[in-house]
């Protein structure tokens, strides 16, 4: 069974947290917050993003990223930049792969990537845009992750309400 892991490299912006811990939540996946963040947890911002949800959410933090590799040894990273040279859907996606982004302001440091290009995708985008959304960008990731192991264990037939779909 696929168990995936989110990691939000100093992200900024609760409400691109909050969404992303929703989606984590919906997808039965672990959300992993390397500090410093750019707001504070409890934060307003963050709690009504992930709705009433938050406090459901897988959510780890570290003090840095050494402090993340050190409590995750082995962790198979796959690490979203623009910077890239492979689509994220080129990706073998191991069953229990961290997918990690960077900070909304700057990304994944330089450093972080060159020492891991071999595992770094990129999500395709027409010339001179800079990025998309940080929660988009995880959505769009983790769901490609997802298919790669059939959705397990995440609904597949369509929700029927009282007044029935035609």
């Amino acid at each position: 069974m696929a168990k995936l892991n989110v990691v939000l490299y100093e992200p900024e912006i609760p409400s691109n947290t909050g969404n992303i811990g929703r989606t984590c939540l919906a997808t039965g996946t672990r959300l992993h917050l390397i500090e410093p963040l750019g707001f504070k947890l409890n934060e307003r911002a963050i709690k009504r993003s992930g709705m009433d949800y938050w406090d459901q959410v897988d959510v780890r933090t570290y003090i840095n990223y050494e402090d993340f590799l050190d409590k995750n040894p082995g962790a198979k990273i796959y690490m979203a930049s623009t910077k890239a040279k492979k689509l994220y859907t080129e990706a073998d996606y191991e069953p229990d792969c961290y997918l990690m982004f960077g900070k909304e302001s700057g990304g994944i440091p330089e450093e972080i990537l060159l020492a891991n290009q071999e595992r770094a995708v990129r999500i395709p985008m027409l010339e001179g845009i800079r990025s998309l959304n940080l929660a988009n960008s995880v959505a769009i990731v983790l769901y490609e992750a997802l298919r790669h192991h059939h959705f397990e264990q995440m609904q597949l037939e369509g929700r029927l309400t009282k007044y029935e779909w035609l």
